[in-house]
């Protein structure tokens, strides 16, 4: 089997190389821009590896790298939410346009499989929780929710279309080693700015599921080797869900600080775009026999101490 991951070199991505690495050949498609080489660095010279530094806006290096795989796994994106508030046009064409673009040149070679990294944050705030897979209509709230639901309008198009088959995986907030963003990375470099006081954007409510990385792509696989349908859509998380300041809390605790103060900026969300409260609806993944080892709060001390022990 020859696998194409675009974003392979990314926090969710390389770990799923580790994975796949020992099922097939693999390609690693990756600009580097939120990825690092140095993730799979330890697999340059295995046999069956090829890693190709190139961006997926590049269709020409895209067409020439992808050729003869038979499946791709479409990890790659924008990782940060945040960033759409100040560069409208990044989600547009590091999502939505890398998307069709992939899917295109895999149209042309004739591939017709392909796992696609999608987000929770397609649902936007709902009415009801928590969310299942069939919840509409969908209106994200940020430019990167807008462009994960664009893309998968895309895949599911191209699947009707051109006989394609699809597995679209909704992740919670996914946390563990070789994260290069989010919450745990932010509260570290705060308190390192300063630790006796944390700031804690929002009033510290916000209530989201964490699912530790190995966990969010042994799911993947599992989902992908136990579906046949044509368009495969999976919530990909936790039940439970774990609040900002508890993550705060764990944080402070495992640095061995003390007396440190929390200050909330206000407000119920932490930033414009922001979806406060998520609870995901996994019965389908349950259904096909597949559930996370880790509960939100166990992910989140994992991810912690990895984290906290690369530093």
């Amino acid at each position: 089997m020859r696998y194409f991951i675009a974003g392979g070199a990314g926090f969710i991505g390389s770990h799923l190389v580790d994975s796949l690495v020992s099922m097939g050949e693999v390609t690693v498609y990756d600009n580097l821009s939120s990825g690092k080489q140095e993730f799979i660095q330890h697999y340059l010279k295995r046999d069956g590896f090829r890693f190709v530094k190139a961006d997926l806006l590049d269709r020409d290096r895209l067409a020439g790298a992808i050729k003869d795989s038979d499946i791709v796994f479409h990890m790659a994106a924008n990782p940060e939410v945040r960033t759409g508030r100040f560069d409208t046009e990044l989600d547009l064409k590091q999502g939505t346009i890398t998307t069709y673009n992939v899917l295109e040149t895999m149209r042309l070679h004739g591939i017709k499989r392909i796992v696609f990294a999608s987000s929770s944050t397609v649902y936007g705030e709902t009415a009801g929780q928590p969310i299942p897979e069939d919840y509409g209509p969908l209106q994200p709230i940020s430019l990167y929710g807008a462009s994960k639901l664009a893309s998968e309008g895309l895949i599911t198009a191209f699947c009707h279309l051109f006989g394609m088959q699809a597995w679209i995986f909704r992740f919670a907030n996914v946390v563990g080693d070789r994260a290069t963003h989010g919450v745990i990375f932010d509260f570290i470099n705060k308190l390192k700015q300063n630790p006796e006081e944390l700031e804690i954007l929002g009033d510290g409510t916000q209530k989201k599921p964490y699912i530790y990385v190995r966990d969010c792509v042994d799911g993947i696989l599992y989902g992908f080797q136990h579906s046949d349908g044509q368009a495969n859509v999976f919530n990909l998380g936790n039940r439970d869900t774990t609040s900002v300041t508890t993550i705060g809390r764990m944080l402070i605790e495992s640095l061995g600080l003390t007396n440190v103060r929390l200050k909330y900026t206000g407000g119920n969300r932490g930033w414009p775009g922001d979806v406060p409260q998520v609870r995901l609806d996994t019965t389908r993944m349950e259904k096909l026999g597949w559930k996370p080892k880790y509960t939100s709060d166990e992910a989140v001390r994992l991810a912690i101490k990895e984290i906290l022990g690369k530093i």
